[in-house]
């Protein structure tokens, strides 16, 4: 076989090359699909990166009234969530340091306080305790919370999980840290209708409080105010 051939093989095989890869990426173009803005629904124990790195911060969200929750949280259903931090941590009252630091009697232990524990420096430099609301939010998504953190689990999205499992890993204790008073309920402001005068009232001058009624002028008022013309005819 001559080079001659040998040229038409090789021109033949690159322009099959060639015509697969634009068609490869014409189709790609024509059929791209459309990701929806919003994902149907939430696959727990993923996290989905931003385009820059590092975890997506979790949305600002309102803290608890602890004092009512944790009487009305579902310690068992908090039990049964604590499978998931199993897998790093011991739970038992014998601490044994696994993967991560044990959780018994973590609610409010002093952070990064496992003597013997590597903690990320991050972690260290958070400080305070574990609190009912840092853990609440920790919880949640804990490298969002504490960027650094060596805690790569995704979180807790759904509150009420992550309050039940506070009140599992509050009775997981020898002492169970105190459940602090329910916050007193907020007075409610007065409707407009309410603020508003009376109809018929005064409005507020210095000798005449707001919202008094009218005075009515009586007959000796009338004829302390008589015009000259009305004594004129008295005459």
């Amino acid at each position: 076989m001559d080079s001659f051939e040998w040229n038409k093989i090789i021109g033949a095989v690159l322009g099959t090359a060639i015509f697969i890869f634009v068609v490869r990426v014409v189709a790609e173009n024509i059929y791209e699909p459309e990701k929806p803005a919003k994902p149907g629904y939430v696959v727990e124990g993923v996290v989905e990166n931003p385009a820059g790195g590092g975890a997506a911060a979790p949305a600002e969200e309102a803290l608890p009234d602890w004092g009512t929750v944790l009487a009305k949280a579902d310690v068992a259903a908090g039990k049964a969530t604590s499978a998931k931090c199993e897998a790093c941590h011991d739970l038992s009252n014998a601490k044994t340091t696994k993967i991560g630091p044990p959780l018994f009697g973590v609610v409010d232990r002093p952070r990064a306080s496992i003597a013997g524990f590597s903690y990320s420096g991050a972690m260290k430099a958070k400080g305070g305790n574990w609190t009912y609301d840092e853990l609440f939010k920790f919880l949640k998504s804990p490298g969002a919370y504490i960027p650094g953190t060596k805690m790569s689990f995704a979180g807790i999205s759904k509150a009420d999980d992550r309050i039940n499992l506070i009140a599992f890993l509050r009775s997981n204790a020898d002492a169970p840290a105190a459940i602090p008073a329910p916050k007193p309920a907020a007075a409610a402001a007065p409707t407009p209708a309410e603020s508003a005068p009376k109809a018929g009232a005064t409005p507020a001058t210095p000798s005449t409080p707001a919202g008094s009624p009218v005075p009515v002028p009586t007959t000796s008022d009338t004829a302390k105010t008589a015009t000259p013309a009305q004594v004129g005819n008295k005459k």
